[in-house]
């Protein structure tokens, strides 16, 4: 690989992460649905098995899990990119002082714009065998 190939795959995957970042941020945290488009494609492919594909489904969910649960926060912990894929490692928080869920998103990300999406999420133990966060 070339400095100049190393320093444009450094450079999209920077720039892939800050997208995603302004999504988590504006569209998730802050409700932002009519913000959604300058971060997702319309034609978004969904892998969550209980998600529809689609910008329109996207920003409905966001809508609906938000007026159920004004307050819900993704607090994002890490981030890994390569090229187009970008990995988010975050807790989710429905409310304050609720039990929390760790969650692993997985975009890829085409001509700027989120274009597919996977995610898994597992429950929070009380402790760990490890004594260490689980997040």
């Amino acid at each position: 690989m070339t400095t100049t190939t190393a320093t444009t795959t450094a450079t999209l995957a920077e720039q892939n992460t800050a997208l995603v970042r302004d999504f988590m941020e504006t569209v998730w945290n802050e409700g932002r649905t009519d913000a959604a488009a300058r971060y997702v494609a319309a034609d978004l492919a969904q892998h969550n098995p209980a998600l529809p594909d689609g910008l329109a489904a996207l920003t409905g969910l966001v809508d609906t899990l938000r007026g159920q649960l004004p307050e819900l926060r993704f607090d994002i912990r890490r981030t890994v990119a390569e090229g187009e894929l970008v990995v988010v490692h975050s807790l989710f928080t429905p409310a304050p002082g609720a039990d929390a869920q760790a969650v692993v998103d997985i975009f890829r990300v085409e001509g700027g714009l989120i274009a597919e999406h996977w995610d898994v999420h597992q429950e929070l133990p009380a402790t760990t065998a490890s004594g260490r966060p689980a997040v």
